[in-house]
């Protein structure tokens, strides 16, 4: 379901709005790179166990053993820490960026701009605060799972809590550079690829069973047919409003006479960040920057 400001949007206005898909960015979700690591771990683990063995048998030496298995955990340590941490890795590589010098910037030259945001010809709407004039907005739903109970997600681990429903937008926006002053259109709508690092805040954070829902709680679900029993959940959102400062990584060039950035055409690799022990990981499209400050 597309969902934008204006309650009377024409259909060229709801194709202008670029509908963000939680698969089409794992690099913001850590328990699908959990998954991964573990179907990697699994098999170097018993690969590595009958390796060792061998050689204690082979060579009678129990140190050899003990730095070959410490060797092993080292790296499944790091494997497990970036999966874990695999956002605050595309969130350090923007913040280490240093901005561009817009006014010299030349055709296809990546870039990051910080300045302030203005909005397009089409607004948009938080999802459950209603909260307008955002370029950029962002409602999650977390559902805690026991051991015996049902969930909305298929894949929800047990004794976890997970991502169950997301709504994440994104549309063409303005943002005026602090430096040189200059202002660009910044094309994140029309289907464009945009990998957001913004802070949510927690909205509803229903620790208890039996607590009672509110109205608006439980409109909003229904409206999206979600089931409103007794679960335990939590309701984030994010958005960019207008006026907001954030950083923005992209391609810049000039589209009949205008300063336009653009999704690159090839992801971009973070590389390796061995202060913080991140291996590189790639970013596709355009990258916004957000911190709340009020958290």
């Amino acid at each position: 379901m597309e969902y934008i400001a204006s309650k009377s949007s024409s259909k060229e206005d709801t194709q202008s709005v670029t509908r963000l898909k939680k698969e089409d960015y794992p690099e913001n979700d850590n328990r699908s790179g959990l998954r991964v690591v573990i179907s990697v771990v699994v098999p170097l683990f018993v690969i590595g166990f009958v390796v060792g063995a061998v050689i204690l048998v082979a060579v009678h030496n129990g140190i050899l053993l003990i730095v070959l298995m410490g060797m092993f955990g080292a790296v499944v340590g790091i494997l497990v820490w970036n999966a874990w941490r695999r956002r605050n890795a595309g969130i350090a590589f923007v913040l280490g960026y240093s901005d561009s010098e817009l006014e010299r910037a030349r055709d296809g030259q990546y870039v990051k701009v910080t300045g302030v945001v203005s909005c397009g010809s089409v607004p948009l709407e938080s999802s459950y605060e209603k909260i307008s004039r955002c370029v950029y907005t962002s409602t999650s739903l977390y559902e805690y799972k026991g051991w015996k109970a049902n969930s909305a997600n298929p894949k929800h681990w047990h004794l976890s809590c997970e991502l169950t429903y997301l709504e994440r937008y994104a549309t063409d926006f303005y943002i005026s550079d602090l430096h040189s002053g200059l202002r660009a259109l910044v094309k994140a709508g029309n289907g464009a690829k945009v990998t957001p690092y913004v802070d949510e805040t927690t909205i509803i954070n229903i620790v208890q069973k039996k607590t009672e829902l509110s109205t608006d709680l439980i409109q909003w679900l229904r409206e999206r047919n979600l089931s409103s029993d007794d679960s335990l959940i939590c309701l984030k959102e994010g958005y960019i409003t207008e006026g907001s400062t954030i950083s923005v990584m992209g391609v810049v060039q000039h589209i009949d006479n205008v300063l336009t950035i653009v999704p690159p055409s090839e992801p971009i690799s973070t590389g390796c960040q061995w202060t913080n022990f991140f291996l590189p990981a790639s970013i596709e499209g355009i990258v916004l920057r957000y911190e709340d400050t009020s958290i």
